[in-house]
């Protein structure tokens, strides 16, 4: 049940395209088949695309996740921002896709949230880096507050282990104060000893 329950919250985080948009009718046809808490969070998500116009659905994304930074489906930016420690971090979601056979594919990169669940609907190394990045899923669905996709991220937020107060903890001092800003060679232009 947990596979099928990353694969429909992967479908309904991605980009509602027509190939997505298909899978809605499958998805909830799904629901009843999935623990109930997950069922009750993917739900909303699913209803809206399958009675949504498919340009308002599309143009509705692009404003939530291409725009907003807070609300990125990349989950090493809430915990590196655009530091170089990102690429090191994204190195090793690349790794670990790689170690379980499996690739990112369309441009995506390593962390994209889609791409980690579909890597958990296969494998739990997918499974372990939803754990390791469970702050950034936490920040997530604050940011979505106001979004129905918020439900899509709750659920996968069911479908791991509670949150831990360390946990708790460091999703709030990010909510607080942002993901980190490089330090490391921004000194000003022109200034003397």
């Amino acid at each position: 049940m947990t596979a099928l329950a990353a694969r429909a919250a992967s479908l309904l985080l991605r980009y509602p395209d027509d190939h997505v948009l298909t899978a809605v009718p499958l998805i909830l046809d799904a629901l009843p088949t999935l623990p109930t808490r997950v069922a009750g969070s993917l739900r909303p998500v699913a209803a809206h695309r399958a009675g949504g116009e498919p340009g308002a659905l599309r143009t509705e994304y692009v404003d939530q996740f291409d725009f907003r930074r807070r609300s990125s489906l990349h989950l090493t930016y809430y915990t590196c921002g655009d530091t170089r420690r990102r690429g090191e971090a994204l190195a090793g979601f690349a790794a670990a896709f790689k170690a379980s056979g499996y690739e990112v594919v369309d441009g995506e990169l390593p962390d994209y949230l889609p791409a980690v669940l579909d890597l958990a609907a296969a494998d739990d190394t997918g499974w372990r880096l939803l754990r390791e990045n469970r702050v950034g899923l936490d920040l997530l669905a604050r940011s979505l507050e106001k979004s129905v996709y918020r439900h899509a991220v709750e659920a996968v937020r069911a479908l791991l282990p509670a949150a831990t107060p360390g946990e708790l903890d460091a999703a709030t001092a990010l909510a607080r104060t942002g993901p980190p800003a490089e330090q490391v060679g921004l000194q000003p232009f022109g200034s003397s000893r």
